[in-house]
């Protein structure tokens, strides 16, 4: 299972990558989208929506259940991932490559934690 370095991540499976304009991508983890199964079908938030770290963004529907997905920081959409939505299997395909939003304006990332953290966090479940 793959847990990139440079990325931070949530407690409840979403990683977050931070471009070098401030903005940043979030999506879902490898852990996550192995745990799901296929998936099926995602389910966005909008483009200018305020986002609020640990209220849900979204959902992702797999071939086993439907999952919450959960912001991992606050700020607002700026865009939307339109290539995952119309083929949702990018995200099990690679997981990391396959961003669901951009975020702006990012003003809390308290909840972030590093790849180690993450990975001790995945082997305690």
């Amino acid at each position: 299972m793959a847990t990139p370095n440079e990325l931070l991540y949530s407690d409840t499976h979403e990683w977050v990558k931070f471009l070098d304009n401030g903005n940043a991508l979030v999506g879902l983890t490898d852990f996550a989208q192995q745990s799901l199964g296929d998936i099926v079908y995602i389910n966005l938030c909008m483009e200018g929506d305020a986002l609020i770290t640990g209220e849900s963004i979204g959902d992702v529907e797999s071939i086993k259940a439907v999952s919450e997905i959960i912001s991992p920081i606050d700020g607002v959409v700026l865009k939307i991932n339109e290539s995952a939505l119309e083929k949702p299997e990018l995200v099990n395909q690679n997981p990391y490559g396959a961003w669901l939003i951009e975020v702006t304006g990012v003003s809390d990332r308290s909840a972030l934690i590093s790849a180690g953290e993450y990975e001790a966090l995945i082997e305690s479940q």
